[in-house]
């Protein structure tokens, strides 16, 4: 499990490097995720706890804002059309929203210098195992932290370490209840080399900021 403490944030729950996570929001809840470190992504997954078949959309998302790039002001939204997330704060302006969690496939393809490891993929299947969700059923994340330019001319992307310095964050608000999956990135090349944990806090809709 992960382990919480106390900061100015409020409690801060510490994602190990390379594990993952899940978690509860209310509607009206806010959700800090910060790299304390920094240069280290985080991949984010956010599925309705009405109904567990309605799962944040890239497609979705990236269609009604017309840009690949979200930040302050963005909502995310489910494969229904309903916005499960807005983005409230936003302090690095670089994420990503176009690549799948890596795997343990990614590995086996890419990184085949590289010991075999179950990726964010992995990770975000089994904490979500106990709210009922099955590996398959997991969407294309929204990578915070993530650097993937792409070229405006021939559309080729890559994966250069992320913009994020210690103690940078995204948060989110709640739009409806939603079970969140969250992880400590464990590509290589998405995270610069290296591996770092990923904070969270949750601040419950009412609660007075920190």
């Amino acid at each position: 499990m992960p382990e919480a403490y106390g900061t100015a944030y409020g409690t801060i729950v510490a994602i190990p490097p390379r594990s993952g996570t899940a978690f509860e929001l209310d509607a009206g809840d806010t959700l800090a995720v910060i790299d304390p470190e920094g240069g280290q992504v985080a991949d984010l997954l956010a599925v309705s706890r009405a109904d567990t078949r309605e799962m944040i959309s890239s497609g979705r998302t990236l269609d009604y804002a017309e840009r690949i790039y979200l930040t302050t002001g963005d909502k995310l939204y489910s494969n229904r059309s309903n916005v499960m997330l807005d983005i409230v704060e936003d302090t690095v302006g670089r994420h990503d929203f176009l690549l799948t969690p890596c795997s343990e496939a990614t590995f086996r393809l890419c990184y085949d210098d590289e010991p075999p490891h179950q990726g964010c993929h992995g990770n975000l299947a089994g904490a979500l195992r106990p709210y009922g969700i099955g590996e398959d059923a997991i969407p294309v994340a929204f990578n915070c932290f993530m650097n993937v330019p792409v070229d405006g001319e021939t559309g080729r992307f890559k994966v250069l370490p992320p913009l994020s310095k210690a103690g940078d964050r995204i948060v989110f608000r709640a739009r409806m209840d939603l079970v969140i999956g969250l992880t400590a990135c464990s590509a290589p090349a998405s995270n610069g080399g290296s591996f770092k944990p990923i904070h969270y806090s949750v601040r419950k809709a009412g609660d007075a900021a920190p």
